[in-house]
């Protein structure tokens, strides 16, 4: 994560550069910043909102197995 902060990476080549998003990833649902992420057209800013999703469901102490309901 240094490497990336220190590079200034923008979103897009981040996740240009992600070897792959978990299978399950579709499954995160629920509201982010006001938007349904599984509304969300505009595929690079749904894979940031689930970002944002998960940092959250992180944060308030779930699993990250219930998140992705693994």
């Amino acid at each position: 994560m240094q490497e990336i902060i220190a590079n200034k990476t923008d979103f897009e080549t981040f996740f240009n550069q992600a070897p792959q998003l978990n299978a399950n990833v579709s499954k995160i649902t629920g509201v982010i910043c006001g938007y349904r992420i599984e509304d969300i057209e505009d595929k690079l800013m749904q894979k940031i909102r689930y970002l944002d999703k998960l940092i959250d469901e992180l944060a308030r102490g779930k699993k990250m197995e219930r998140i992705l309901r693994s």
